[in-house]
Order: structure tokens, then C-alpha cells, then sequence
């Protein structure tokens, strides 16, 4: 059952969704044995929840994993570290901390170094075929990643969303809590990401609250 991989601390409040994260697994299940390649491993589906909801200062929300093996990890945006070779979308993250803020702990694109500092990195659905971006949007992950989300704004987190997908989830923070923009992919950025300052705009919400900010 798919829902035995969910986390402990999020089980109790994922307790209504366990039929439909097992009907999910039977679905993915179905399609993995027609020959499909589902990324990412089981064992990184539910990666994002290894932070304990009570802990969450930020919630990046990204679309869907990376569709290739060596990315998907189970972490919006983030890579395994490495030193070329990265992900637009990543790349123009970096490039706008950078102008934002003027130094980044993500040049390898390891961007578990925010995760350790409270900030979870959900992707609106969790699931992808190798090869297709935006293959499992149908499935059916956005009721409970919205889940997610909402838990986490109703305990005070930061929602920094980015695109449509993400921007879904707006309605679940207050003013004093959202940061919301373009997209940072290459097709869509240049139309209002870069410039945006969202890293340094999210740390002034924390600092107001008295919480320390992201080293980004």
C-alpha cells in the first residue's frame, strides 16, 4: 500500500487521503507494469514530508518532478549536488538569489541545505513518467499535496509559489504569508522571475515575525 510510505508525523493528518494515495499506487502500479518508468523511486515519493509539519518555516511548491532518472529525487527544484550540468529552472533560481541577495549555499544544486533550515520542497504532483513533464497531472495529487499545503499554512508557514500550478494554492495564505511569481523555467522567467526578489522578500516575512531567515 502506497500509503505506508507517508511519514509518520504525516499520517494522522493524511488519514482521510490513504484511499486515495492507495488507489494512486494501484493506478502507478498498473502503468509500471505496462513498461512505464515512474520517477521518482518509491522509496523518494513522499521525501518532501520527511520534515515534520510543526517545523515547516517556508513551502516552495513546485509542478512535478524532473522527468529524468538522475534528477528526480522527491524535492521541487532540487538536483543530487553535482557541478555541472544543471536544470534551468535551478540555474535561474541561483542566478536570482544571487542578484537578490548576493550569495547562494545551492551552487552544486543541493538544495537540501534549505530543507535542514524548514523549508519543504512539495512538488503539486508528486509523480512523473521518464521523459513526459506534466504526464501525471491527471492523476489526481493535487487534492492531497493541496492537503499538505494547507496544513502547513494553517501552522504559520511562508507559501513561496511560483507559476500556475503553484498559484493554485494561494488561497491558502494570508497576505503576510505568500510570495507568489512567474515561474523560473526558461520558457516563462524572463517574464517577471529574474528581478523578482522573492528570497530576500520571504526573509523580511520571517525577520517580521521574529524568525530567523533562509540562508538561501
Amino acid at each position: 500500500m502506497l500509503s505506508s510510505l507517508v511519514p509518520d508525523h504525516w499520517r494522522e493528518i493524511l488519514r482521510d487521503y490513504n484511499s486515495q494515495i492507495d488507489e494512486l499506487g494501484a493506478q502507478l502500479q498498473v502503468r509500471a507494469d505496462q513498461g512505464e518508468r515512474i520517477l521518482p523511486d518509491k522509496k523518494h515519493l513522499f521525501r518532501a514530508l520527511e520534515l515534520k509539519p510543526e517545523i515547516v518555516k517556508v513551502i516552495i511548491v513546485g509542478q512535478d518532478p524532473y522527468p529524468n532518472i538522475s534528477d528526480a529525487i522527491g524535492l521541487s527544484f532540487a538536483v543530487p549536488a553535482r557541478k555541472t550540468g544543471l536544470p534551468g529552472s535551478l540555474l535561474n533560481i541561483q542566478k536570482e538569489i544571487m542578484t537578490d541577495i548576493g550569495s547562494t549555499t545551492t551552487a552544486d544544486g543541493d538544495l537540501t541545505k534549505w530543507v535542514s533550515q524548514g523549508v519543504m520542497l512539495l512538488n503539486r504532483v508528486l509523480t512523473v513518467t521518464a521523459g513526459e513533464s506534466g504526464s501525471h497531472s491527471k492523476l489526481g495529487w493535487q487534492a492531497i499535496t493541496e492537503k499538505i499545503v494547507s496544513h502547513c499554512a494553517n501552522l504559520g508557514a511562508i507559501g513561496l509559489l511560483w507559476g500556475s500550478s503553484a498559484r493554485e494554492l494561494a488561497h491558502l495564505f494570508d497576505q503576510n504569508s505568500l510570495v507568489e511569481g512567474v515561474h523560473p523555467s526558461p520558457l516563462s522567467a524572463h517574464r517577471g522571475f529574474l528581478g523578482s526578489k522573492p528570497f530576500s522578500r520571504v526573509n523580511q516575512l520571517l525577520e517580521n515575525r521574529g524568525k530567523t531567515a533562509i540562508l538561501w
